[in-house]
């Protein structure tokens, strides 16, 4: 396959799964026929959807793919050239808490596609295992802040499960009735896991 072709396919499969991203936001996983996906994404027929992804479970997981590592980025960008270990976990729950609140249809259609996927094992994902990398991650970065005595001692997968959970939560309250202040929020969960990491034991 020449270079050309592997641009143009490329660019075919990203416009499909956009239109399968917004598809899933509006109409839920069973709405989200590749009938109407090829409508959304202005093609001539399904067959154009079935060339690039072999079935709709295909389908599905490339977009669980593009919108997780979409949000992997944004953090990554955020926290990459911080050396201190406060300013990171600050930085990641920052670049968190802005993803979810500036990509509510990437996030819908995640939430719709979430309780189809499949391991590699083949089991479907649970909410446990399918928050299970970003608590390791998390788990990691705590760590990395009790080694340079930056933080206190603690629990590391209880904190960060904690941690999670409030990133987890503001997903549904951010564009609910009434919507929660992304600002807001975002200084009092600051707040309070700025000081879970730094204040000394309670006796």
């Amino acid at each position: 396959m020449n270079a050309e072709r592997t641009i143009t396919n490329d660019a075919r499969r990203a416009q499909i799964v956009k239109a399968a991203i917004e598809v899933l936001a509006e109409a839920g996983y069973q709405g989200a026929t590749f009938t109407r996906i090829t409508k959304h994404a202005g093609l001539r027929s399904p067959r154009m959807i079935s060339y690039h992804f072999a079935d709709k479970a295909d389908l599905i997981q490339q977009v669980a793919v593009d919108v997780i590592s979409a949000g992997a980025r944004a953090i990554l960008a955020r926290i990459e050239h911080e050396t201190d270990a406060v300013q990171r976990l600050r930085g990641y729950l920052e670049a968190n808490l802005r993803f979810l609140w500036e990509h509510p249809r990437e996030i819908a259609a995640l939430r719709a596609v979430g309780p189809h996927l499949r391991t590699p094992d083949g089991t479907h994902y649970t909410s446990q295992s399918a928050r299970e990398f970003s608590v390791l991650n998390l788990e990691a970065m705590l760590a990395d802040g009790q080694r340079t005595g930056e933080f206190r001692p603690f629990d590391l997968r209880a904190l960060a499960v904690m941690i999670r959970g409030a990133v987890d939560a503001a997903a549904d309250q951010f564009h609910g009735d009434p919507p929660l202040d992304l600002d807001a929020y975002t200084r009092a969960v600051l707040d309070t896991f700025t000081r879970a990491v730094t204040l000394e034991e309670s006796t």
